[in-house]
């Protein structure tokens, strides 16, 4: 199924992925930075939640207490979990 995860205190404005179980693909960042969000999404695709989670989840951008990492480790485990509605 296809998701979109509005982020929250970061660059990028959304986070658009498909998880299929928990296998999570095609993940796309609207806005952020274009290089690095491009290999973020090279990376995990085809990751599953947790392991997607043990890699990025907790890392920081700056002074902020999120990145975009981080927020795409929230937004596939509030996939995962029921909490974010597909979108198709």
């Amino acid at each position: 199924m296809l998701y979109s995860y509005r982020t929250k205190n970061v660059c990028s404005m959304e986070i658009h992925f498909k998880l299929e179980g928990d296998v999570v693909s095609d993940i796309e960042f609207v806005g952020g930075c274009n290089g690095n969000l491009k290999a973020i999404s090279k990376l995990c695709d085809g990751m599953t939640v947790g392991e997607l989670e043990g890699k990025l989840k907790g890392n920081t951008c700056g002074f902020r207490p999120t990145s975009c990492a981080d927020q795409l480790a929230t937004a596939v485990r509030k996939a995962y979990d029921g909490e974010l509605k597909a979108v198709g």
